[in-house]
């Protein structure tokens, strides 16, 4: 896999400012925002829109989600080949709004890497962050579920949370990048993640539900660059 550091990760939900041609329009204007900064970016729309999204942008596309069930009879599951072959990159695994058993965990991580698909595990704990990081996705994201979508950022709420799962995280596996997220909204938010001893972070509303999207994204990156 191609490591991503610092790395900006948008994920879309499914938010109706982000749904069908929103999801394109959205993409596009997030691959311009990281091609003007230098910095990389990229996006997890919702599964129907990775296909579009995929054949508009030339950035990183996420599935939100993959199962872990291999080809056969699952009627309803969502395959990691699916989503390769619509395009995705990489995919979100144990998301707080769509969380799994360790065990789950594992192989859905597996199944990435045997799919060529870039894992992003969250963890809502330091604890649970270090046990997800034996399994060695690409990036473990950090994310109390607490805070998700308030507006109060993790790494001004609660530094420690984040300090903590670096550490432990990093006890384990040095190599895993980590990613940030949960309340992140300005870039202030960012520099502060970074400053914790993370490598990028993981946002939705805070850029899918902005007025101007592409204006928080840049103060986003202004932030990184100031970080490096």
């Amino acid at each position: 896999m191609v490591r991503l550091e610092p790395f900006l990760l948008v994920n879309f939900k499914t938010y109706l400012e982000a749904t069908g041609k929103r999801a394109v329009d959205l993409s596009k204007k997030i691959e311009a925002v990281g091609r003007n900064s230098g910095v990389k970016v990229g996006v997890a729309p919702q599964f129907c829109d990775i296909e579009r999204v995929a054949a508009g942008v030339d950035i990183p596309v996420f599935a939100q989600h993959i199962d872990s069930v291999t080809p056969g009879a699952n009627t309803g599951h969502v395959l990691a080949e699916s989503v390769k072959a619509a395009g995705a990159d990489g995919t979100l695994v144990n998301h707080s709004e769509r969380p799994l058993q360790l065990l789950d965990i594992d192989k859905s991580v597996q199944l990435a890497r045997q799919t060529g698909l870039t894992s992003v595990v969250c963890a809502g704990t330091a604890r649970l962050a270090a046990a997800v990081a034996l399994s060695e996705p690409d990036m473990v994201a950090i994310e109390p579920p607490e805070l998700i979508g308030t507006g109060r950022a993790v790494s001004k709420e609660n530094p420690e949370i984040v300090t903590e799962s670096v550490k432990r995280v990093r006890s384990v596996n040095p190599s895993v990048s980590i990613l940030c997220g949960a309340g992140i909204s300005t870039g202030e938010d960012v520099y502060a993640a970074l400053k914790l001893g993370t490598n990028g972070i993981l946002v939705a509303s805070g850029v899918v539900k902005a007025a101007k999207p592409e204006e928080v994204l840049a103060s986003f990156c202004e932030a990184v660059l100031r970080g490096k």
